[in-house]
This record gives C-alpha cells, structure tokens and sequence, in this order.
C-alpha cells in the first residue's frame, strides 16, 4: 500500500507530536455539497450510492477534493448497513428518514438473526473501502465505522428512528435476556465488520453510539458501554505495520467519560455539550479525545466561526491528542463556505499549540 503522505489525524489519535491539529467533519460527504446532490440523483436513492463502490468513493473524495484542509476521509456508508444484512430490509422514506421492513420484538425473532458475513453479506462496503483507498492514493488516512451494538438495535425494535425508544427500552426492561441477545449477537456482526474494513484499507475506525445517552447511568454501562468493549477487545489494532486507532463516539455521553476511557480505545468523540478542557482534565491522560464544535455554529458568520475554533483549542490547551471535528454530523443547510471557513480555521490557529 502507498505510503501516507499526511498521517497528522492518526498521530494525534495516538498522542504523538503533530505540527496543526487534524480536522475532518462527521458527515463530511453529505447534503450540504452540491456535488454530493449531483451524484445521489444519477444514482437514484441513497442506498444506490452506498451499495455501489464507485459512487461510495466518488462522495468519499468530493470534500476532501473541495477542502484540502481535511486531514482524513470517512468511507461513505450507513450505520445500518448490519441490520439490513441481517435480513431486516432496510428502505428509506422521503422526510422519514431509515425505516424496515421487519422489525425485531420477540426473543423467537432474535434468535433468527443471522450473523453477517462481511466479505458475503457486505462485501459492497469492503469494496468501497478497498476502491477509496487505492483512489486516496496516500493522501489521507481512511476511517471505516459502524454504529454501536445498543444504537443499531433501537432501530431494529423500533423500526426506525424513535424520539422515546418506548420498544426498545421496554424490551431492555421487560426481556433483558432478549435483548442481551441481541446486542451480542450485534457486537459480534460490528466486531468483524469492522475488522473486514480494516483488513480491506480502513487505517481507523470510529463506533457511533448515537443512541446510548438516551439511557440511564446504570443502562448505558450494561447495555451500550459493554458491548462496545466487547468490541473493541476483539478488532485489529496493528495492520500495514501500524497501528490502527478506535474511536468511541457516544452522543450525550459526556457523564461518563470516565468509564468509556477505560474501554479500551485509542479516543473518545466528544459532543458539544462537554467542554473538552475540563474532559482532557478527566481522561486526557488515558485517550485522545475528538471534537466538538456544536454544528450549528458553522450557520454564523466565518468570523464568529473562526471565534469558536479558538476557544475550543484554547481549551484543551497545548499538545498533541486532539482531533478536531463537529460534535455532531454537519447539517444538510450549511453553506460549504462556512465548511471551509471552519476547516482552514483549525488549521490557522492551531499551530500556536504545537510549538
């Protein structure tokens, strides 16, 4: 494989001395990029462009070809791509968002939930992985993901996207042998999903629990935290002759920073409800953390844009560790100048910490 010609975002997930802090976006390749609405509408619907490598790679290049700033590319995909290979049939509704055919409420329908194969039943996505890193050439690293175990599974038992989860979490409470099952059987799918990225070209790979702070203290650490570690214990952490680093990203999970930097991941995704200062001074010393600009900031002006940026590095303070990106996915109405505003932003006023 060709060398990396820029492998700031990687050292800085492992603590190692970087010249800027590296910046990608969650969602980089998405709705707020007129070439990215280009490319769905010749391919039809999402899922064409998920499902067909090449159009994967082509959104996968289209912001770092527009930002030359971006120190790393997401392969382009869908959490739910397991579910769907489990057999759940995964369609999507216009101004519904994720929907299946089948959903998942009896210990009986778990039970029957095969295990993905990746290179059978997903091989789609090793493909994609496969074709995005030989397009990258070396020019950035390539991130490969999955969502977690307790985030897939609120949508296999809801059928969709939920606002209370009432299904899933009355399953957790009613039928927690049931839902044990499940989410092993889920971690099980993420674990060699994951690790089939990794051995197609993913040099990182990034868990979305987005889901998990919707649980209480006690439910999160049995049902969503646990199964991540499961998850973690069994990837790939050296490939190519390095390592290759593991990113947790719980949305609202900043409560229990603690406990996620003891998973056993190389960094943790912080949403913009934490300050990441008083987080390093938590956890720093155990991962590198990653964030968190609340995404709605890039809809004010590029100098109020360029503000926020200095405070959130300001905050964390001088030193590798840091990866800066959004503390969610960027929004579909983002104007792509603001995007690059923020990106050459970080760049700009990060040297400073790196002296």
């Amino acid at each position: 494989m060709t060398a990396l010609k820029n492998d700031r975002f990687l050292r800085a997930l492992l603590k190692q001395p970087v010249d800027v802090t590296p910046v990608w976006m969650m969602r980089q390749a998405g709705r707020y990029l007129p070439e990215y609405r280009a490319s769905r509408a010749k391919a039809g619907d999402f899922m064409s462009l998920c499902m067909n490598p090449q159009f994967a790679c082509e959104v996968t290049m289209q912001p770092l070809d527009r930002y030359p700033q971006l120190d790393a590319a997401i392969l382009f995909s869908d959490i739910l791509t397991i579910p769907d290979a489990m057999g759940q049939g995964l369609y999507f509704e216009t101004g519904e968002g994720p929907r299946f055919k089948k959903v998942v409420s009896t210990l009986a329908d778990i039970e029957a939930l095969p295990i993905p194969d990746p290179q059978k039943d997903l091989g789609y996505v090793m493909d994609a992985v496969s074709t995005i890193r030989r397009e990258l050439n070396g020019r950035v690293p390539l991130i490969g993901f999955s969502g977690s175990p307790w985030t897939l599974a609120t949508y296999m038992v809801e059928g969709g996207s939920s606002k209370d989860f009432r299904k899933t979490k009355a399953m957790l409470y009613d039928n927690p042998q049931a839902m044990h099952l499940l989410l092993d059987k889920l971690a099980q799918s993420v674990t060699s999903y994951l690790n089939g990225q990794i051995l197609a070209g993913a040099q990182a790979v990034q868990i979305f629990d987005t889901w998990g702070g919707n649980l209480s203290a006690a439910a999160y650490q049995e049902f969503s935290l646990a199964y991540m570690r499961k998850i973690v214990s069994g990837l790939i952490r050296e490939h190519e002759g390095r390592k290759v680093p593991v990113i947790l990203f719980t949305k609202n999970g900043g409560l229990w920073l603690e406990s996620i930097a003891d998973a056993g991941a190389d960094a943790l995704g912080l949403d913009w409800t934490c300050d990441i200062g008083n987080a390093r001074e938590r956890v720093g010393h155990k991962v590198a953390l990653q964030g968190n600009m609340d995404p709605t900031v890039l809809y004010a002006k590029p100098e109020a844009i360029r503000a926020e940026v200095g405070r959130i590095l300001a905050s964390y303070g001088s030193g590798s560790g840091h990866v800066f990106n959004l503390g969610h996915g960027i929004t579909p109405e983002v104007d792509p100048e603001h995007a690059g505003a923020f990106l050459r932003a970080v760049h700009e006023l990060s040297a400073q910490y790196h002296q």
